[in-house]
């Protein structure tokens, strides 16, 4: 396995590599990898004859700086997990080879870009679209794999294929789970152990939601969400949503199909999201 702290480097490998025709999977991370992680990263060893991770935490999307600045980092232990998993090239760039110079770019992705995600974190999704595009000018990647974690973010990497024109194939994962339901996210280790313990509660409610789905339209099950966490003592409800898979517009009275239940839940400090099919 290969690291690489350069553009150059990078991309030079990538364009060796496409030259001699081998297909190239790309996994952008921000590190702190956990086996949901390692599930994108098998999956691209199967479909692929080269795959290349990046680990860059891109400051450009955070809206929060103490976020930003707590973001848990473990470079070696990145490492050797991804040498286990099969990983041929790594792509760890400093913010300066990322950045040289100040980022003014902007898209518009519309409406999905101003729900859920977009109207309680502003900028995030310019910061996303911004780096992802970077990472795919300098990997060069035939197929790039996303968790469905981030369902908002995976419909705006889909929308920057389509804006950009790019001959990329954008491969959805499922959401990686603990044994207990709790959606796998590298801001689980800063959970202390109370709010660990807590944080599976989100999960059970958006079963729950689900089953109330057969009989409820989303009124209802709205309405039952927000009761459960305003009763609960240590998870704050920031958002709960339901909307189509495709357009991200809220859904109003009867569910159809590729209704979804999209969540964002604070366990102290800690911001955590999820989201279950309805229908």
């Amino acid at each position: 396995m290969q690291v690489f702290n350069t553009i150059a480097e990078t991309r030079n490998y990538s364009e060796k590599a496409r030259i001699e025709g081998k297909f190239i999977g790309f996994v952008p991370t921000m590190g702190a990898l956990h086996p949901g992680h390692i599930s994108l990263v098998e999956r691209a060893r199967q479909e692929n004859d080269i795959v290349v991770v990046s680990i860059f935490v891109n400051p450009i999307q955070f809206n929060n700086p103490q976020d930003l600045e707590k973001y848990p980092q473990n470079l070696n232990a990145d490492l050797e997990l991804l040498k286990a998993a099969g990983c041929d090239v790594v792509f760890n760039p400093s913010e300066a080879e990322m950045y040289p110079e100040k980022v003014n770019k902007h898209y518009d992705f519309g409406d999905l870009a101003t729900v859920m995600e977009g109207a309680f974190r502003p900028g995030h999704f310019d910061g996303v679209a911004i780096v992802v595009n970077k990472l795919f000018d300098i990997v060069l990647p035939h197929r790039a794999y996303f968790g469905e974690k981030d369902f908002q973010q995976l419909q705006i990497i889909h929308a920057l294929v389509d804006l950009e024109k790019l001959d990329i194939n954008i491969v959805p994962c499922p959401i990686s789970r603990e044994d207990d339901g709790l959606a796998r996210s590298s801001r689980n280790e800063r959970l202390t152990p109370e709010m660990r313990k807590a944080a599976p509660f989100i999960y059970q409610t958006l079963l729950k939601a689900r089953t109330m789905a057969q009989d409820s339209d989303s009124g209802r099950i709205i309405e039952y969400v927000k009761n459960q966490f305003i009763a609960h003592p240590l998870l704050k409800l920031e958002y709960f949503s339901i909307a189509g898979a495709n357009d991200l517009q809220p859904i109003k009275g009867e569910l159809h199909p590729e209704s979804y239940g999209f969540i964002a839940v604070f366990a102290g400090e800690i911001r955590l999201i999820d989201n279950i099919r309805l229908i």
